[in-house]
């Protein structure tokens, strides 16, 4: 014997069925947006390299590291200008796998800004042979504009790899042995900034001056006629 539904049962389940269908949907989305944040949260706490320039090197370990895991094969370089210190991480190869390796290093000497060329100047006390070489430089110690610097070894035009970070990026090179001196020129150097503020302030003081000596109400502050 067959049972017959009625039509209000067939509603019900017609009904019941478009509200299942609408929670599906509705998980479904939250799912998503959950991975979508997700994915999002890792970019902004991990973006992501950018690698570009002439790609000098086959493997860009040396540039690929985040500043935290470069800096346990790292050397460090405390730099001054005008009385601010900036700390300058390099390093030779950029490999943790590197470290221990009796393979001959070049002997760092100093860092510095020529602020008349906009550049930072690195020079080596011994190359003992052809070695790769990095540096990590903040942002506001030296930039280009899309990261198109100019690098030259004693002179010469040298290619070399980069990688872009928020707020630092990454340049290596090979230099030569017997290298001396690497010069990485930029668009602006440290401390440009503080040239403009005193620029400013210069600005806005002959600009008082002149208020003072020329209207009324200057006058009336300072008494003179």
């Amino acid at each position: 014997m067959h049972s017959c539904k009625s039509k209000v049962d067939v509603n019900i389940e017609n009904v019941q069925t478009r509200y299942n269908l609408q929670i599906r949907i509705r998980n479904s989305l939250q799912n998503h947006l959950l991975t979508s944040a997700l994915i999002l949260s890792i970019l902004i706490i991990f973006p992501a390299s950018v690698v570009n320039a002439e790609h000098v090197f086959e493997s860009n370990d040396a540039f690929a590291q985040q500043l935290d895991i470069s800096q346990i094969s790292a050397e460090k370089f405390v730099m001054e200008v005008d009385g601010v210190s900036y700390d300058m991480y390099f390093g030779y190869s950029g490999s943790i796998d590197s470290m221990g390796s009796d393979k001959p290093h070049p002997m760092l000497s100093s860092m510095s800004i020529n602020q008349e060329r906009k550049s930072l100047e690195i020079t080596f006390n011994e190359v003992p042979e052809d070695s790769v070489f990095w540096v990590r430089m903040p942002n506001d110690v030296i930039s280009a504009d899309q990261g198109r610097f100019k690098v030259f070894v004693d002179g010469e035009d040298t290619r070399y790899d980069l990688t872009i970070r928020p707020d630092n990026v990454a340049l290596g090179i090979i230099v030569p042995k017997d290298g001396h001196h690497v010069e990485i020129i930029g668009t602006s150097v440290v401390p440009e900034f503080g040239v403009l503020v005193i620029l400013t302030l210069g600005a806005s003081m002959l600009g008082t001056v002149y208020f003072a000596r020329s209207s009324s109400l200057g006058k009336s502050f300072t008494g003179t006629r």
